[in-house]
């Protein structure tokens, strides 16, 4: 008679589904626990702008450097941009019109410093622009309109004390 065959050992292997399901679970729980739990805190906030005059010497002053705001003036409205920074900041693609009147070179779709009337000069009346430039700058005042804080006028020297 023959003699019953010995049972053979069967090798189970470690990687199966089931066990890495479980290894990532652990995993996963392990980061939990041990997972920095402070909150980013965003930086303080200057406070509000009040709305007042602005010449154009005393909104220069906001161009994002000098202050952490950022203003700039559409025909003749001071908006609040800062929440723009990344755009009209320092190093941003319109930063030439912080803290300045750029009504013209954005009625002109054009980012060139000869557009930008000198601060000690009056306030460009814009006269000249025609009326295709007009629509365009009325397109650009509505969008501030809607998107940004309107923080004052823009008036020329020696007018800020009359408002």
């Amino acid at each position: 008679m023959d003699a019953p065959a010995a049972p053979v050992a069967e090798a189970i292997p470690l990687v199966t589904p089931l066990n890495l399901l479980l290894a990532s679970l652990a995993a996963y729980l392990v980061y939990l626990r041990y997972k920095p739990t402070t909150l980013p805190t965003l930086p303080p906030q200057p406070p509000p702008l009040l709305y007042k005059p602005y010449t154009p010497r005393t909104l220069q002053r906001y161009n994002g450097t000098d202050d952490p705001r950022v203003l700039l003036a559409v025909k003749g409205t001071v908006f609040d941009v800062s929440a723009g920074r990344s755009f009209y900041g320092p190093g941003g693609p319109y930063s030439i019109f912080a803290g300045r009147d750029a009504s013209r070179g954005l009625a002109k779709g054009l980012l060139e410093e000869e557009l930008l009337t000198s601060v000690d000069a009056p306030i460009d009346s814009l006269d000249d622009l025609t009326a295709q430039e007009r629509e365009v700058l009325d397109g650009w005042f509505e969008t501030f309109e809607g998107k940004y804080l309107v923080v004052g006028e823009l008036v020329n020297e020696g007018q800020e004390e009359e408002k």
